[in-house]
């Protein structure tokens, strides 16, 4: 059923919310319904393996609850009535398809979740259809199934899914067993809305704004030529390429992480300007960072679209040696932390920094570190064991879209080792491309660890 079906008379009904800035940052890549940020494979997939005998009439239940506790799920962003507004509708149970997963010789369990998600990433979920969620549940036996949750990044984002399956576990275990397991008290994302008017009206907000007026002042979002010529008519197609950084690799970024009293993160994000740097030659280098963009507490057990990008500028001139440059971008990540206001309100800031987006023969790079809360390690709660599917090696030529660039995704995991992706458009670049651009990385990470006070021209 579609949005343009349902009445909004219910008294779980409400019409007319304003658009918080984190949706107003999707606007700037609306392409329409059929793709970019409102098409049907912008969409957040993970996945979970499931160990118990799984109820699927409690399960749907237990969907249904979700929904009804977490309002953005069933939400619609009205964009053809004037200006652009939310608008939240009655509670209905979410879609579950079930797949029965054949025993394969040639293949593991775990490389048989790896091939099932990837499957699900590559599907569509129409930005019409409410709830925003379906679930698809792989099963290999009675005791034994992946679970994916399946939402359009309109309503929620990697955090959210987090927070949806603590509270699914929840639910089922009450409607399985009668076992209740509290829930802490959540607010709504139309709550976020309006605390987030309030606190951009607010004196700290426009300290933030005069921050980024001058950091950014005369700067662009730094991009990399593409292979192929890409036009109007040619649809994006996103690919995903993954890769394990091994356990030695690793340690040696956490041990020098805390040595300069940096995340690991910033350890990252320095040896990727390095590589910018090294791949354009450009010394300004501005790179979007993407954030949870959940700076107020209160909204950690919230569902919703909180992701954020910062654009963090770091200049690398007259750095003698990675050392040098690791102190200038741990300075540039405190600072723009510190200042974070959503991204539209920092391109209204400084405007000419997206004008790279408008160059179709490039691509913007971002990264993300994922930090998740709430179950990330095997958890049993009514009776299923839940275990995050994490640790995910095999590439895919289909993948749940980006608004726009190329996208470098990290996940420390538990065992010391760090899953990356590499979202991209396998119409602007060709496989081989992709894999070289990994390969020079996790290179460049080496040799920079290896020695940080080795002068930088001698990399």
């Amino acid at each position: 059923m579609t949005t343009s079906d349902r009445s909004a008379d219910s008294h779980a009904a409400v019409d007319r919310i304003p658009l918080s800035s984190n949706l107003k940052l999707l606007t700037l890549f609306d392409k329409g319904s059929s793709e970019g940020a409102f098409g049907p494979r912008h969409l957040v997939v993970h996945g979970w393996r499931v160990r118990g005998p799984l109820d699927l009439d409690a399960l749907r239940g237990a969907l249904g609850d979700v929904v009804t506790r977490h309002e953005m799920l069933r939400t619609e962003i009205v964009r053809d009535e004037g200006e652009i507004h939310q608008r939240i509708h009655s509670p209905e149970r979410p879609e579950v398809r079930v797949h029965d997963l054949e025993p394969d010789v040639n293949r593991s369990r775990e490389e048989q979740v790896d091939d099932f998600v990837n499957e699900v990433e590559a599907g569509s979920l129409e930005v019409s259809v409410l709830p925003h969620l379906r679930v698809e549940v792989g099963r290999f036996d009675e005791n034994d199934a992946v679970l994916v949750l399946v939402t359009h990044h309109t309503a929620s984002d990697g955090w959210s899914l987090h927070v949806i399956v603590r509270d699914l576990a929840a639910y089922y275990a009450r409607r399985c067993e009668g076992e209740t397991v509290e829930l802490p008290s959540r607010e709504q994302y139309r709550d976020f809305v309006y605390w987030q008017q309030e606190m951009l009206a607010g004196p700290e907000a426009e300290s933030a704004r005069e921050y980024w007026r001058e950091k950014l002042a005369g700067s662009r979002i730094l991009d990399i030529d593409a292979d192929k010529h890409v036009t109007d008519e040619i649809a994006s197609v996103y690919s995903v390429r993954r890769f394990i950084m091994d356990q030695e690799l690793t340690k040696s970024i956490l041990d020098f992480s805390r040595m300069m009293r940096c995340s690991p993160f910033m350890t990252l994000l320095a040896t990727l300007k390095l590589y910018l740097h090294r791949k354009t030659s450009f010394d300004d280098l501005v790179v979007p960072v993407i954030t949870s963009g959940r700076t107020e507490s209160s909204f950690h057990e919230s569902v919703g679209p909180f992701f954020n990008m910062v654009p963090l500028r770091t200049s690398i001139e007259g750095c003698r040696s990675f050392f040098d440059f690791m102190l200038r971008v741990r300075a540039t990540c405190l600072e723009g932390y510190s200042h974070e206001l959503p991204f539209s309100e920092v391109v209204a800031q400084a405007p000419e920094i997206i004008s790279t987006y408008e160059r179709p023969d490039n691509a913007v790079v971002a990264i993300q570190v994922l930090q998740f809360p709430a179950m990330t390690e095997s958890e049993v709660i009514g009776g299923l064991e839940y275990t995050e599917v994490r640790r995910r090696t095999k590439s895919y030529p289909e993948t749940s879209d980006i608004p726009n660039g190329i996208l470098l995704g990290m996940d420390i995991l538990p065992d010391d080792e760090i899953a990356g992706t590499l979202r991209f458009d396998s119409n602007q670049f060709h496989d081989e491309t992709i894999i070289e651009m990994i390969d020079s990385y996790k290179d460049l990470l080496r040799s920079v660890l290896i020695d940080p006070n080795r002068p930088l021209g001698s990399l």
